[in-house]
């Protein structure tokens, strides 16, 4: 991104989480610092690129499920990062051409590109808001007014949740989501975890998330383990295989293409992260 399109608000010489994802994925809308740190975190964990490939083919993938299997028309995507290959409003509405879905982050680049991205789209929204103030999230007029929370949502929490180390405060946040979520509604979750890492592979996610710390990013790696996940669906009903690595959970059958396919010499960027989607029962 060039200095001409510098944005007023935004502090492009503090590395950005969601512009180094945007990097990662390949994409231009990040800034020399952020370049900065990602090549130090590709340094010590080359499978970056492919791990980030893989949490959007989740994503895209949980989305399809609740759309076509769940009978799902309504997406809050909050911590949703910049627009990227295959996004959630177009798989959504792949399945159902009258899906809805809002988009929240709270970082303004990430607003500026989601809107311009949305102009002619209708059903599909991007709103300021921050995971930790739920309730004001919930009460905003423009989410009531394209979203009927008395129906089921899907709630994506995507990469999200480990950018907050605050176990209280989570568990907070994400109990204010479910308890206004109607029956029937389903959650993805995908969180970095050394759970399923080698030791190697350990030792590079913790290198890693170090970075973050060194080059002041605007938010910390949390790493959580499988407990620790269980515990943020809140009671939900776990679907199917349950928390698994993220090409495990429910991959496309053979012959259907993925959403975002890897170079054949790309590492496939297994271990690193846990994965699942759960639903609200009906009498909760």
């Amino acid at each position: 991104m060039t200095a001409d399109r510098t944005l007023a608000g935004i502090d492009v010489e503090r590395p950005n989480v969601a512009r180094m994802y945007d990097y990662y994925l390949g994409g231009k809308d990040n800034y020399p610092a952020d370049r900065d740190a990602a090549q130090k975190v590709l340094e010590v964990t080359p499978q970056t690129p492919a791990i980030a490939r893989a949490n959007r083919a989740f994503l895209l993938r949980a989305v399809r499920f609740m759309a076509r299997e769940a009978d799902i028309g309504q997406f809050l995507d909050i911590g949703c990062g910049l627009p990227t290959q295959g996004n959630v409003h177009q798989v959504a509405q792949s399945v159902r051409p009258d899906a809805k879905v809002v988009y929240v982050d709270n970082d303004p680049i990430v607003l500026v590109h989601a809107r311009a991205l949305l102009a002619t789209d209708a059903n599909t929204i991007a709103l300021e808001g921050d995971l930790l103030r739920p309730k004001e999230l919930l009460d905003d007029e423009a989410l009531r007014a394209h979203l009927d929370l008395e129906k089921p949502v899907g709630l994506l929490l995507i990469s999200v949740l480990h950018c907050v180390s605050d176990d209280e405060r989570l568990k907070e946040a994400v109990t204010t989501l479910y308890d206004a979520l109607a029956p029937g509604s389903h959650v993805a979750i995908s969180h970095i975890s050394l759970q399923t890492c080698t030791p190697e592979q350990e030792d590079g996610a913790l290198r890693g998330a170090q970075v973050y710390t060194d080059m002041n990013a605007n938010m910390p790696m949390t790493f959580r383990d499988r407990d620790q996940l269980t515990e943020l669906f809140g009671g939900l009903d776990l679907m199917e295989p349950g928390l698994v690595e993220l090409q495990d959970w429910r991959p496309d059958p053979p012959g259907e293409s993925a959403p975002i396919p890897l170079h054949p010499a790309q590492d496939q960027g297994y271990g690193f992260y846990l994965c699942g989607v759960a639903r609200k029962g009906d009498h909760r």
